[in-house]
Parts: C-alpha cells; structure tokens; sequence
C-alpha cells in the first residue's frame, strides 16, 4: 500500500505479542514524522479473497455462525490465502468449497482493506459467473447454508442492515453500481 507524503511512520523495533494458525499480532514500536516514538499494534493477515457469485438476477451467499459476534451471517463466500496461493486460485477454491459451484469467469474488481487502523489485510474481491453447480465441501470447522438471493432483495437487505457484514455489503453494492460484466 502507498503511504501518504508527510505521514509516513518508521519501525523501530517489532516485538510478536501473538502467532495463530491465520493471524500474528505485533507490537511495533514507531518513530513518529515529528521524531516522537509510538506503539503500534498490528494484525498481520495472509490476506483473503471475497467472492460475488453471479446466478442470472441472483448473487449466491453463505449464512452461517459467526462465533465472534454471536451471530448467523448472511455473507459473500470468502476465505484466506493459503501460503504461495494466487488470489484467483484462492477465489476458485473457495467458492467451490463454500457454495459447490465453479466459476466460468472470474473477475477481479478490486482491493480494499478492511481494518487499516490495526491490520495489514488486503481482500481482493473477485466477480464469478457462468457458474456450473456442484457439492460444496466446507472445511470441517465450517457449517454453511448456500443462499440465493436476487440482486434488488440483497441491495435491500444492505440497506436495511439485514446484511451487516462488511465485505458483503461492499460486493452488493459493487455489483448494485457497476454490474457483473463489468471491468475494474
């Protein structure tokens, strides 16, 4: 990522505060631009794909238990980079998990960050259509209901807050302005 002229912050020194299966957290001490040092704490993530599935007038979602918010999700199919794999590979492999469909075409449509105030993580979205179904194969951890539904109910349920997952209502409203066909 660019870092803006004037603001830029130096690692002075970097301490690992946790290492997980997924994420390692941080803590960064930082020499300020004004020369002052700060502690940065920093979620280091693989990064991860984000997948809008495309069905006719359908966007194809996953619902399912999110333990950290105590919550059933309605949410895009996602998941993270496994070490050394593309973000295309990555977006194949877990809509096929997630949903059972493959894709025909696939299409990047962006990078965004989702939490750059603590975390390095980059989703790269990916639109996918000319879907042929299959069986889904959800990783064991993993208990996921495939949801159909159209683009103008989905846009609705962003706008109603039924849909509060972030990089969900980011694809919809991707989708909702730009179309499936379209390039980034």
């Amino acid at each position: 990522m660019d870092t803006a002229e004037g603001g830029a912050e130096s690692r002075v020194s970097r301490e690992i505060a946790f290492e997980g299966p997924v994420f390692d957290v941080f803590s960064d001490t930082v020499r300020l631009p004004g020369g002052n040092t700060a502690r940065r704490d920093v979620v280091h993530h693989p990064g991860s794909v984000v997948i809008v599935p495309v069905v006719s007038d359908d966007i194809v979602l996953v619902s399912q238990y999110r333990y950290a918010i105590g919550a059933q999700v309605l949410e895009l199919p996602a998941g993270t980079l496994d070490p050394g794999e593309s973000p295309d590979a990555a977006a194949s492999r877990e809509l096929q998990e997630e949903t059972g469909f493959t894709a025909g075409r696939l299409i990047e449509i962006g990078r965004w960050c989702p939490t750059p105030g603590y975390s390095d993580e980059v989703m790269v979205f990916f639109v996918a259509s000319d879907l042929t179904p299959g069986h889904a194969s959800p990783e064991e951890d993993e208990a996921i209901q495939v949801v159909r539904l159209g683009r103008d109910a989905a846009l609705r349920s962003v706008r109603s807050g039924e849909i509060h997952d972030l990089k969900t209502a980011v694809g919809i409203l991707w989708l909702s302005t730009f179309g499936a066909g379209s390039e980034a």
